[in-house]
């Protein structure tokens, strides 16, 4: 038998998930925006790190966690 997961756990990582990805996403964007010459590559590397961030935001509200709720 394996290890149960416990919800929280997965909540917590969930949250870490969302705060990294909304970083990177971020970090990507401003980039992009000084950059001069923006490219195809840092186009759609922007796009898919903020599918991925709405993505698990929607999963949190799935899931009715907010970052306030965990302890």
């Amino acid at each position: 038998m394996g290890k149960k997961i416990k919800k929280k756990d997965v909540d917590m990582e969930l949250l870490n998930s969302i705060y990294q990805l909304e970083l990177e996403w971020k970090q990507i964007h401003s980039i992009m925006e000084h950059s001069v010459e923006a490219s195809y590559v840092g186009r759609l590397q922007e796009s898919l790190a903020q599918a991925k961030y709405i993505f698990l935001l929607k999963e949190a509200r799935h899931r009715n966690l907010h970052a306030f709720k965990i302890e």
